[in-house]
């Protein structure tokens, strides 16, 4: 398998993940990367600027795939059990 194919089977797999997914790979990096991951979430949700998402194992590439208000929309149906 050439290197384009094996970028466009991870491209596949990115766009089948769910949002939940997306937030906890996000999530855990941001971690990694000793930031307080909630309040660097937040700040992105709010700003929508990816320098508070850190590029550590892709993660601001991983959570620029899904739109912001989708993710809100996850959230709030999550919190809300929907």
């Amino acid at each position: 398998m050439d290197r384009q194919t094996r970028m466009y089977d991870n491209l596949d797999k990115l766009e089948q993940r769910t949002i939940e997914e997306i937030l906890t790979i996000v999530y855990d990096a941001l971690e990694e990367r000793g930031y307080n991951a909630i309040d660097q979430l937040v700040g992105y949700i709010l700003s929508g600027d990816p320098s508070y998402i850190t590029s550590h194992n892709n993660a601001r590439n991983i959570i620029g795939r899904i739109e912001r208000d989708d993710l809100v929309e996850e959230l709030i149906k999550s919190y809300l059990h929907k």
